[in-house]
């Protein structure tokens, strides 16, 4: 019987890029010319940011929203959302968000640290909460929120040169952003944003 080739784990690669230092980001990064209102409120958020290991190859979980969704719809996103007053802290908040938005249960990921925090043009602060997953799941999307969960090699997303800067009218005006196509999934604006930032520090 042919032996299989073990599964490279990017644990100890992914935990040790989280401890480097850097900057929080945000939607206006390519966009230095928007004016930001003074004071404004960012509500707090969580997003996980979920590596499962149990397959061939680390892939890294992402879903389509539905397309019926007032915010957002139809784009690419991680599992997450708003922290709620029960939430103990932002972890438990990206953790709930996923059971609800995939069928993840809290139990499954081992979270290894935080991307630093994303500013969001929806005024939320969003801290990418990482996780592996080191066994197998079905997902189950969340009917009228999610229309699909699919995943992508994660040596793609950690590779800095296949993210572009495109751009399209936001608000009456021309506005910059990052994108990381994957076959039929256009991956862009926050999510993108999150992942280019983990893949710089990982290439550091």
């Amino acid at each position: 019987m042919r032996k299989m080739p073990a599964v490279h784990d990017p644990t100890d690669q992914i935990a040790a890029a989280l401890q480097r230092p850097g900057h929080g980001s945000s939607d206006f990064d390519l966009n230095p010319e928007t004016v930001l209102p003074p004071g404004r409120k960012l509500r707090p958020a969580g997003v996980l940011v979920p590596i499962s290991v149990s397959g061939d190859v680390p892939r890294l979980i992402l879903t389509k929203r539905s397309s019926a969704l007032k915010h957002h719809p139809g784009q690419i996103a991680f599992p997450g959302g708003k922290q709620d007053e029960g939430d103990a802290d932002i972890t438990a908040a990206a953790l709930r968000e996923a059971h609800e938005e995939i069928g993840l249960h809290p139990e499954l990921p081992e979270v290894i640290g935080f991307l630093p925090s994303h500013e969001t043009v929806t005024s939320f602060a969003v801290t990418p909460v990482v996780a592996i997953i080191r066994q197998g799941f079905d997902p189950v999307p969340e009917p009228g929120e999610v229309d699909e969960v699919f995943s992508v090699p994660l040596a793609h997303l950690l590779k800095p040169e296949n993210y572009v800067i495109e751009s399209r009218r936001w608000r009456g005006q021309r506005r910059k952003y990052f994108a990381v196509p994957y076959g039929p999934y256009y991956i862009w604006g926050a999510t993108a944003r999150i992942l280019r930032g983990l893949a710089a520090r990982v290439s550091e």
